[in-house]
């Protein structure tokens, strides 16, 4: 369990900012302190999970109605902090087999045992009849530094959307590891509470694009560029703001092979464009990892 990665920040992050189930590929050791060393060990591994989320959200943006969704994500870790990743995720109640396809890779290092980070870049696929407000966007490259004070774990997050839009976040987030000292079934299970705080800062304008793509123009009427006041309201999207506060508790059941999470998220947006108002919402997720070694 000591060399799981962590799939999930933004799930897991979003997560911070994923969350739609969404791998941003932040890859750490998890938090399950057995050993204490300065050395840094990658083992080759193969990651498979599955995941249900009650609505699904986009560097603190979701869509002009709730779509839940389940997913599925693979992420094969080499040795050499070298990693590949793919993601499918389907929005229930419709029809299509799929709403989005995500490839991508990246790289894991580790200057010390607190100090670490990843840099990776993920293409996203999407099904042409796809509502979720990603797919305003094409490509993303990420890069996340974090930091374990021991008390607590901080991050910052930096991201540049391409190809449909172009935007650029940065997300900050500070969460604290509860572990607990008994088991539960056996000496190899134990149970983690990790709740956290996230900021994202950044530019919306895969907002526009999505209303463009999907004719939301009266639900949104001041995020298109047909109108007399086009420019100015093109411009409030391409502003680099606060776009989101969360608070997120995470309560995992964790084995040698795997971990079976519950997530809560309350989310808060702030400076929201136009009539698609996003209002103080409660998230949900469901998730189970397996770890092959």
């Amino acid at each position: 369990m000591k060399y799981l990665c962590v799939m999930l920040f933004l799930l897991t992050t979003a997560t911070a900012n994923a969350d739609v189930s969404k791998l941003r590929a932040i890859f750490a050791d998890t938090p399950h302190k057995v050993v204490d060393t300065d050395s840094v060990v990658h083992k080759r591994s193969l990651i498979v999970g599955v995941n249900y989320g009650s609505d699904a959200m986009f560097f603190g943006r979701t869509g002009p109605i709730k779509y839940p969704f389940v997913s599925s994500d693979a992420i094969y870790n080499t040795k050499n902090g070298i990693f590949i990743y793919g993601s499918a995720l389907k929005v229930l109640g419709y029809g299509q087999l799929y709403d989005e396809i995500d490839l991508g890779g990246g790289y894991l290092y580790k200057y010390t045992k607190d100090f670490g980070g990843s840099v990776s870049y993920t293409r996203f696929l999407f099904n042409s009849d796809a509502h979720v407000i990603k797919s305003g966007s094409s490509n993303d490259i990420n890069w996340m530094n974090a930091y374990d004070y021991g008390i607590m774990k901080s991050g910052v997050t930096f991201d540049y959307l391409f190809g449909k839009s172009h935007d650029y976040f940065v997300t900050l987030n500070t969460s604290h590891h509860f572990e607990s000292n008994f088991s539960i079934f056996d000496d190899k299970d134990y149970l983690t509470v990790t709740p956290g705080v996230s900021v994202i800062l950044g530019t919306q304008n895969f907002v526009q694009r999505y209303s463009l793509d999907y004719d939301y123009r009266q639900q949104a009427n001041n995020i298109f560029d047909n109108g007399p006041n086009e420019q100015h309201m093109a411009a409030l999207n391409g502003m680099f703001n606060v776009l989101n506060y969360s608070f997120k508790v995470p309560i995992a059941y964790n084995r040698p092979h795997y971990t079976i999470e519950f997530a809560y998220k309350y989310s808060i947006p702030v400076n929201v464009e136009g009539v698609l108002m996003n209002t103080k919402e409660s998230f949900y997720n469901l998730t189970f990892y397996y770890v092959f070694y």
